[in-house]
């Protein structure tokens, strides 16, 4: 009975140890360090929805060490039932532009205030919901066909136009999480699914999609599928966010700790985000294509360095197309 018992103890210690890392993602997944801050974000249309079940993963700037910032494009993926996606997002503290991973949970967390658009308004997610096992949309916000989806509404939102793509710092968005979103960070949460970090990895072998060559105006800002690339599926940006700088100092000398083996998820130099020391207004306007949060941004009491100054180190070689690209 003892030996029963022990095991039983020691299954339900497991049992704990596993869902508190799962729970504890949000926390633990922060990727990489820079000096210098993300473009903003480009305005683009969404790709219609290619049918039941997907979700939106709104596009961000990703970093690789060896030629900088990168445009991820903006896909549609089938979600893990009832599940919701809080996307990733950089902000500025102890010196440096941290990245925040996103994730699935079962409730919106917090990403920073970024106004990634199409209902990522800053706050929470108007693009639809779940009812049941189904996925309902908001064809106000969304794009998306009634002969495919059969489970839609509309609900009216307020359209803003900000494009900032960080928070904290000079220039960056004065959020804070809300109790409704730390909540949220300690549930139980999925990482990045497998054709998410495919998608990403396909979008930084594409010299095209780096800011030094597109000015953050990326030719392919969004697609339909995750990894789809061709012509059939992509969608370009129909311009950028704000004036392009190129950085004054090279994507190697950017990165905080930067060692040679360093690439765009690694964890190395990371050091805890301090959020900014003022408080954003408490809500949110939801917005179209990519439209951000209307408050004003002021600067934070630590001064962060300005993004974008001068050219940076050429970006890898341009790798050949997907065949379908060629079509």
């Amino acid at each position: 009975m003892n030996r029963n018992q022990g095991a039983v103890r020691w299954l339900w210690l497991a049992i704990l140890l596993l869902s508190f890392s799962t729970a504890s993602f949000s926390q633990i997944a922060v990727g990489i360090s820079v000096r210098i801050g993300p473009p903003a974000l480009p305005v683009y249309a969404q790709p219609i929805c290619p049918g039941p079940g997907y979700f939106w993963t709104p596009g961000y700037w990703a970093w690789n060490d060896d030629a900088g910032y990168y445009w991820v494009p903006g896909t549609w993926v089938v979600a893990p039932v009832g599940m919701l996606w809080t996307p990733g997002y950089w902000g500025w503290g102890g010196g440096f532009y941290a990245w925040h991973a996103g994730y699935w949970g079962p409730h919106i967390g917090f990403y920073g205030g970024i106004n990634y658009g199409f209902g990522y308004a800053g706050v929470g997610f108007v693009g639809g919901e779940w009812r049941g096992g189904a996925f309902y949309y908001n064809r106000a916000v969304t794009n998306v066909s009634v002969t495919s989806v059969t489970h839609v509404y509309s609900r009216s939102v307020v359209v803003n136009t900000r494009t900032v793509s960080y928070n904290g710092g000079a220039g960056g968005l004065e959020a804070r999480p809300t109790p409704q979103e730390e909540e949220a960070a300690h549930e139980r949460h999925i990482a990045p699914l497998a054709e998410q970090a495919q998608h990403e990895r396909i979008a930084g072998q594409n010299r095209e999609n780096f800011a030094s060559e597109n000015h953050g105006r990326p030719a392919i800002a969004a697609t339909a599928r995750p990894g789809d690339f061709s012509s059939r599926s992509a969608v370009p940006a129909r311009s950028a966010g704000g004036e392009y700088h190129a950085p004054a100092m090279s994507p190697k000398e950017s990165r905080v700790n930067s060692t040679p083996g360093n690439r765009a998820r690694s964890n190395e130099g990371f050091r805890p985000f301090t959020p900014p020391a003022k408080t954003a207004g408490a809500g949110a306007n939801p917005a179209r294509p990519n439209e951000s949060r209307p408050n004003a941004a002021r600067p934070q009491p630590e001064t962060a360095p300005k993004q974008n100054f001068s050219k940076p180190s050429a970006p890898p070689k341009k790798q050949s197309p997907p065949k379908e690209e060629r079509k």
